[in-house]
């Protein structure tokens, strides 16, 4: 690509694509709506605010790709997730309409379908089944993304990213882990695949506990390689297992599906 686009490049996940998907593109365009430092040699640096549609579409202007990692990323108030998950993401995607990009990668969450129970299997037609405000607007996120593959042909791997850190930090994160390397390596896959289409990806490790299944996006070559259960032992000597009522051991959104509305 000539130039890739990576929203939200401020936070856990996109300061990490900053550094490690160099190579997938002659400019990375990062943006945030928080300072992002100096621009290296290979970077266009932009701040952006995503409930801004004139900003959003001249950010995106140019791009051949993007990656979107911008929004609201915990639950909140409704106020916060509209603006920047329902808003944002509209705003994003009649951007990318308008300026002919063809493939977006978007952070979509566990937490569109987080009042499963944790010993159902889903795949890629497992219906949602959000347990908050915020995963409600990563089910809409989605159903946009859906939309534009379907009537303008723009191309989107929906992620529904597990858990996104160096290693689990409790026995939920057993099946949800999803490691950096096994991350950038999925990004890779999205974009060298000669078709995407816009598919459902659980963005997960090949974690022993997992509770999702992959088959459907098997097209797009994604093999990862790191396993959850190499921390078991360490988190067993830390804490013991949840109840099994106990949602964090019941709810595939774990503590989550125990909020209330945010006022």
């Amino acid at each position: 690509m000539k130039r890739l686009l990576i929203t939200g490049a401020a936070g856990g996940i996109g300061s990490i694509f900053r550094q490690r998907l160099q190579h997938l593109a002659e400019i990375i365009r990062v943006s945030d709506r928080t300072d992002l430092g100096p621009a290296a040699a290979h970077e266009e640096v932009i701040l952006c605010n995503l409930e801004d549609r004139q900003a959003v579409e001249d950010l995106v202007e140019g791009c051949d790709g993007i990656v979107h990692m911008g929004g609201q990323p915990v639950e909140a108030s409704w106020e916060v997730v509209k603006a920047s998950n329902i808003e944002g993401m509209f705003n994003l995607y009649e951007a990318a309409r308008k300026h002919k990009v063809k493939r977006i990668i978007f952070a979509s969450s566990n937490h569109a379908i987080g009042f499963y129970r944790q010993d159902e299997k889903l795949d890629a037609f497992s219906l949602p089944r959000p347990d908050g405000l915020y995963g409600v607007s990563k089910v809409f996120g989605e159903a946009l993304a859906s939309m534009y593959h379907d009537k303008f042909g723009i191309e989107t791997a929906c992620v529904r990213i597990g858990s996104f850190f160096p290693e689990p930090v409790d026995h939920r994160m057993l099946s949800t882990w999803l490691s950096a390397d096994d991350f950038v390596g999925l990004v890779e896959k999205i974009f060298q695949v000669p078709r995407l289409g816009c598919p459902i990806i659980y963005g997960a490790s090949a974690n022993d506990a997992s509770w999702w299944d992959n088959h459907a996006v098997s097209y797009i070559g994604w093999h990862p390689k790191d396993n959850s259960e190499q921390f078991r032992s360490q988190l067993d000597a830390r804490m013991s297992p949840p109840d099994k009522q106990d949602a964090r051991a019941y709810y595939q959104g774990g503590v989550f599906t125990q909020d209330g509305i945010h006022e």
